[in-house]
C-alpha cells in the first residue's frame, strides 16, 4: 500500500500522481498492474526487454536520425538524456521530452524518436539522475518515497535549462524552442514553460495543475499563469481519477486571466480516456485519443511558431 507517512516528503501531491498511475490501467487486475509497473521499471534506453517491446504499440526506427545518448553539465553535474534528430540537419527546432517518474525508458525514447522524425531535436533528459535510478525499483511507493518525492523543482529547471544550452550549440534553433512531458512530466512542462523565456510553446499530457505546496515543490502550476512564456496546450482524460475535470476547470479559469501567453493557452479533455491514454506499453492506452493528441501537438507546435 501508498502510505503517505513513509517519509516527510512523500507528500499529497506524489500520492495523487501515484493513484492516477495505478488507476490509469482501467479493469485490470492488480496483479496485472504490478506487471505493467515492473516492465516499465525494468528497461533503459534501448528497451530490449521482449515483454515491453511486445506491449509497446509504436515502434519507431532510428532510420535517416541521428540517436543516442548525451550528457549535458549542469551546476557540476553531468544529467544524461536521449537524443533524436535528424541526421546531418541544423538548425533545427527544439523540443524537450520529459518523463513520466519511470524515467526515460524505450517508451519516452521512442516519443523523441517520433518528434525527430518530424523535424525536431529531440532530447529525453533522465531528470532523476542525481536522487537515483527508477529501473531499480519495483514498488511504486519506493520509487516515489526514494527518488520522486527528492526532486527539487528548481534542480529540475536548471536541468532543462541546461539542456535547451546544449541544444543551441548543437545544431538547435534557440528561436524555436518547445516543451512536452507525461504525467509527472505534463507538470514540469507547465513549470518551464513559466521558467524559461525561450519557450515557444508547450503541450502538457495530464500533468497535475494544483495541490499543496511542499519545500521542493514550492509552486504548481495553477500558481504561475502570470509568467507562462509560451502558450501550453493541455491534453487530458475525462476518466483521471487522479485530475478530475474540475481541476482542469479552475486552470482554466487562472489562465484567463493569466499573461498573454496563458490566455492563448488550450484544454481538450478526452471523454472516456484515463491517466496516461498515450503511454502505449500500458492498458492505460487509448489508440483514438492517443493519435489525435498528437496531431493537436504537432499542429500546436506549429501554429506557435516552433516548428
Amino acid at each position: 500500500m501508498l502510505n503517505e507517512t513513509t517519509t516527510n516528503n512523500f507528500t499529497e501531491n506524489q500520492m495523487n500522481d501515484a493513484h492516477a498511475l495505478l488507476d490509469s490501467n482501467g479493469n485490470q487486475h492488480q496483479a496485472s498492474r504490478r506487471t505493467a509497473l515492473k516492465v516499465a521499471l525494468g528497461v533503459g534506453y534501448t528497451a530490449a526487454a521482449g515483454d515491453i517491446m511486445a506491449q509497446t504499440a509504436i515502434k519507431t526506427s532510428s532510420d535517416g536520425l541521428k540517436t543516442g545518448e548525451i550528457t549535458v553539465e549542469v551546476n557540476g553535474f553531468k544529467v544524461p538524456a536521449f537524443m533524436a534528430a535528424p541526421a546531418g540537419k541544423t538548425n533545427l527546432p527544439v523540443i524537450l521530452v520529459i518523463q513520466e517518474i519511470f524515467g526515460v525508458h524505450e517508451y519516452i525514447a521512442d516519443t523523441a524518436r517520433r518528434f525527430a522524425k518530424m523535424g525536431y531535436l529531440a532530447i529525453a533528459p533522465e531528470l532523476f539522475a542525481r536522487q537515483g535510478d527508477p529501473t531499480a525499483y519495483g514498488a511504486m511507493a519506493d520509487l516515489i518515497r526514494e527518488i520522486v518525492s527528492k526532486v527539487p523543482d528548481a534542480q529540475v529547471m536548471a536541468d532543462l535549462d541546461g539542456m535547451v544550452k546544449w541544444a543551441g550549440a548543437n545544431g538547435g534553433d534557440l528561436n524555436k524552442v518547445a516543451i512536452t512531458g507525461f504525467c509527472w512530466g505534463g507538470r514540469i512542462t507547465w513549470l518551464f514553460a513559466a521558467h524559461n523565456k525561450a519557450v515557444k510553446a508547450g503541450v502538457a499530457w495530464y500533468g497535475r495543475l494544483e495541490g499543496a505546496p511542499n519545500p521542493l515543490s514550492p509552486t504548481n502550476p495553477i500558481d504561475l499563469v502570470a509568467n507562462i512564456n509560451g502558450p501550453v496546450l493541455g491534453l487530458y482524460g475525462g476518466a483521471d481519477t487522479g485530475i478530475p475535470v474540475a481541476s482542469v476547470d479552475k486552470m482554466k479559469a487562472a489562465l484567463a486571466n493569466g499573461s498573454a501567453a496563458a490566455k492563448k493557452s488550450e484544454f481538450i479533455v478526452y471523454d472516456g480516456a484515463p491517466h496516461a491514454f498515450h503511454a502505449d506499453y500500458r492498458p492505460s492506452y487509448r489508440k483514438e485519443p492517443a493519435e489525435d493528441g498528437f496531431k493537436r501537438a504537432l499542429a500546436w507546435l506549429k501554429a506557435n511558431g516552433v516548428a
